[in-house]
């Protein structure tokens, strides 16, 4: 039986972590594991620390990631990319040269008789108050155009560096869920859940923690972890869904 995979938050390319090319090959050497039994992977944002797309210019590395993407989609495997908060600038490079089917929104869908929800997660929480004015300008047409007009020598490295200022300020708290009483994801996901009480998964990224719970008797709430230290993954083969931590080794 064909599976469905979700993953997110490698971050590759990040100034911040280490063995940057060990990272890559991790997450290259899962999806080559499970290239033989995926009908689709739905990658939920944040799988680049930081990608920006100018009219002819891309960034440079991610060359095995990005030709082992190419080899799943030219075998007929989905593979749905969301865009994060730290790779939000994807222009058309990724859908035309890799085939990806690119989100830039949450996402609801029926797969194989189950509702599901996705999103990265980003922007969901309005209690966040200060990182929403900040999301409204990354997002802002205007903003982003007046960026790309920056030389690409100059505005990869703000970018880089800036995301890397950023998970050396937030570590601390990554990997962290307050609880369902508190966590603006998860309130975010009742209000859904009472307008569509016929979701059975809701799945996010972004947190880098892994969070796997009932709403109710039928509704999960998960967040994947990261494959920065945790390597968390969800395989759905249908029926159920199972939260897996991948070993390189294997």
């Amino acid at each position: 039986m064909k599976k469905i995979y979700f993953l997110s938050d490698a971050h590759l390319g990040s100034w911040a972590i280490g063995n940057a090319r060990a990272m890559e090959m991790r997450v290259v050497h899962f999806l080559d594991k499970i290239k033989e039994d995926a009908a689709a992977v739905y990658m939920l944002g944040d799988m680049f620390d930081f990608w920006h797309e100018y009219k002819y210019v891309v960034p440079k590395g991610y060359t095995r990631l990005l030709g082992k993407i190419s080899e799943l989609t030219d075998k007929g495997i989905e593979v749905h990319f969301f865009t994060g908060n730290h790779d939000l600038w994807c222009g058309d490079y990724l859908e035309k040269e890799c085939g990806v089917i690119l989100h830039r929104e949450q996402l609801q869908v029926r797969l194989d008789g189950k509702n599901f929800y996705m999103a990265h997660g980003d922007g969901l929480d309005d209690k966040e108050k200060h990182y929403l004015v900040l999301r409204s300008i990354f997002h802002n047409k205007i903003c982003q155009k007046l960026f790309a007009a920056v030389h690409p020598r100059w505005g990869i490295f703000f970018g880089l560096e800036w995301a890397r200022r950023s998970r050396l300020k937030h570590e601390k708290v990554e990997g962290f869920f307050a609880g369902p009483e508190t966590d603006g994801i998860y309130r975010f996901s009742v209000s859904c859940l009472e307008q569509n009480p016929e979701i059975d998964y809701f799945i996010y990224g972004h947190r880098h923690v892994d969070v796997d719970i009932m709403m109710n008797d039928r509704t999960r709430f998960i967040i994947l972890g990261d494959w920065v230290t945790k390597f968390t993954y969800a395989e759905f083969n249908g029926s159920s869904l199972e939260i897996k931590h991948f070993q390189d080794n294997q």
